[in-house]
């Protein structure tokens, strides 16, 4: 799934292309993805509506409209967003348009089918849910960009926390923003092995966790993202999957020690690290154990990715493919 740095992207070059836009009339045929309000009040709801900016939270695209509206998007594991002429003909995967009316069109593309959109109220207090008093992202923890969180702020989370490191990274109410790649990348950079527990952390080891969760996803931005599986962004892929030092390199020499890269399957997730540079403190090896020896699943690809679709007039990235 897009993590911050791809949905950053994302946003940086959508907001160029979409605001000011009116959308004149919105589509869609997988109404499930629709998360507020049903469907056909959704696509009612946009009609009229002036794009007013492009925004993020967490993993969500926010799009702020006239009207005291906003358009919230979750592209989730194979959804991708361009801003295409109407007449630019559609492939099958794509299941929502809003029409603009100066001939252009937002195309959602997705695969699986696991984007989400909903049409929400906004306010000074945000993006409104459907109960209309809570904040959707109420639950959310703080931008790990954010320059609210200190090093200090960030010692006051950690500390309230008993888990292991690689599950806390991804729980988006500790840190919003971050998934799999990058809390492996992050926990690499720091030397802490993914299931050591935050209680164990010593101070240095706090500062060496902040530190590499910052640097990576700012690196992460300025390459816009890692293109892995289905990820692109409106003006093509980004660069970040070149410069990866842990994940999705099983076997392959650690760029530190020269030891193998290990994996193993962590809440679901594929978890990589390396064993001699990120050591695991006595204290949590037993319980650890039976985690460090489960076999290891490679995750298949998902569907056609932008650049196998047919070329054409208006075709989705063909000028950053070209070399533009």
């Amino acid at each position: 799934m897009p993590e911050l740095p791809e949905v950053e992207t994302i946003a940086r070059e959508l907001r160029p292309l979409v605001v000011g836009a009116v959308v004149r009339e919105a589509w869609l045929d997988w109404p499930r993805q629709v998360k507020h309000p049903a469907p056909a009040a959704f696509l009612a709801g946009l009609g009229g509506r002036e794009i007013l900016d492009v925004t993020r939270r967490g993993k969500w695209l926010v799009l702020p409209l006239s009207g005291e509206a906003a358009l919230a998007i979750q592209v989730k594991m194979t959804g991708q967003l361009f801003v295409l002429p109407v007449t630019t003909p559609r492939d099958r995967h794509v299941h929502f348009t809003a029409a603009f009316e100066d001939g252009r069109e937002l195309r959602l593309r997705d695969v699986r089918k696991f984007a989400r959109l909903g049409l929400y109220r906004r306010s000074e207090a945000g993006v409104l849910g459907a109960d209309e008093a809570v904040d959707l992202f109420a639950g959310f923890g703080p931008e790990p960009l954010d320059e609210a969180l200190t090093l200090r702020r960030f010692r006051d989370l950690l500390r309230a926390r008993r888990g292991r490191l690689k599950p806390l990274l991804l729980d988006q109410s500790f840190l919003a923003g971050v998934g799999n790649i990058y809390a492996d990348e992050a926990l690499w950079r720091a030397r802490l092995h993914p299931l050591r527990r935050a209680a164990s952390l010593r101070p240095a080891d706090e500062r060496r966790l902040y530190g590499a969760v910052r640097e990576v996803l700012e690196e992460a931005v300025r390459r816009r993202g890692s293109s892995i599986d289905d990820y692109t962004a409106p003006d093509g892929d980004g660069e970040m999957q070149h410069h990866l030092a842990v994940y999705q390199r099983t076997g392959q020499p650690c760029w530190r020690c020269g030891r193998r890269v290990r994996r193993i399957v962590l809440g679901a997730r594929g978890t990589h690290f390396c064993s001699w540079c990120q050591r695991l403190p006595a204290a949590d090896r037993s319980e650890a154990t039976a985690r460090l020896l489960q076999a290891a699943r490679s995750r298949g690809r998902h569907g056609p990715r932008w650049s196998e679709l047919p070329a054409g007039e208006g075709a989705v990235g063909a000028r950053r493919a070209a070399g533009g």
